[in-house]
């Protein structure tokens, strides 16, 4: 699965683009652009794929986005049921990172301002009182025009950089300017994974693919994304994992072979290792 350049577009009178979307399937592909994407999910939950990370997102996240980086959301099937109305609602605001213009962020007291944009690159989650703070200024920067707009805009980026409690989403070993022939192999590697996480993927096959040995195929994975594939895979399962503790409908066990485990003891020990708390913990934080 190839990422799509996607063409923002912004009014006439405006120098980015600001919305509120209440459809689950507004770009739920694997895309990028130049812009940056500061989004707001106030309401809908499902599986948020950003460079090489794989997590469950769900009402009130906040993310950052830099730019050019692939990127989706993908929803919960239940918000595509005809019987279910007014369950997703998403602000997402695209900017240009010289949106500002680079004589702007040179001056000493926007050094806060241009780090923010910098960090982007690896994609952030806004965590605790600041993600409120920032999704009330998000909602604002749709709701406002003129001049308010852009320093609202501003405003969110400030809170973003004081913000103790984030996350940074994406290895730093993950380049997003691949060659085409290296972003159409990656993406095969991605579709494949993520269709078939639920069983054992062998290296041989996967490596066929790309048509690579097997050796072959660990080295590029690893120099091109600064992980092991196994890796990548349980980062895989352990994101879906988190999506069905979050709708509870499955105990722990049947979640664990759900997602491609085979037995409770590797499952603890690969979701603590990738979120620091047990799958059990992890249920009782979310709710």
């Amino acid at each position: 699965m190839k990422p799509h350049l996607l063409t923002i577009t912004a009014g006439v009178a405006q120098s980015f683009s600001a919305r509120r979307d209440i459809q689950p399937d507004v770009n739920n592909h694997w895309h990028y652009h130049e812009e940056m994407e500061l989004i707001y999910i106030k309401k809908g939950s499902g599986s948020q794929f950003i460079g090489d990370n794989i997590s469950a997102f769900s009402d009130g996240d906040v993310v950052l986005v830099g730019s050019n980086m692939p990127h989706y959301w993908q929803f919960d099937t239940l918000y595509f049921s005809d019987s279910v109305t007014d369950a997703v609602e998403v602000y997402v605001v695209h900017f240009k990172p010289g949106l500002f213009g680079a004589a702007f962020l040179g001056l000493p007291e926007n050094n806060e301002l241009a780090r923010v944009i910098e960090q982007s690159a690896r994609g952030i989650q806004i965590k605790g009182r600041a993600a409120h703070a920032v999704a009330g200024l998000i909602e604002k920067v749709v709701q406002t025009s003129g001049t308010r707009k852009l320093l609202t805009v501003i405003e969110s980026l400030i809170e973003i950089h004081n913000c103790t409690d984030k996350q940074y989403l994406v290895s730093l070993g993950f380049r997003a300017d691949f060659q085409e022939t290296e972003k159409n192999r990656l993406q095969s590697i991605f579709n494949y994974s993520t269709t078939h996480y639920k069983r054992k993927i062998e290296l041989k096959e996967v490596a066929a693919l790309i048509k690579l040995t097997e050796s072959a195929f660990c080295k590029f994975f690893k120099a091109k994304t600064g992980k092991t594939y196994s890796a990548f895979v349980n980062e895989i399962r352990v994101g879906q994992a988190c999506r069905l503790l979050i709708e509870g409908r499955l105990s722990i066990k049947e979640i664990c072979f759900e997602c491609g485990f085979y037995n409770l003891a590797s499952f603890h020990k690969c979701f603590r290792d990738l979120t620091n708390m047990t799958p059990l913990k992890y249920q009782k934080h979310y709710n």
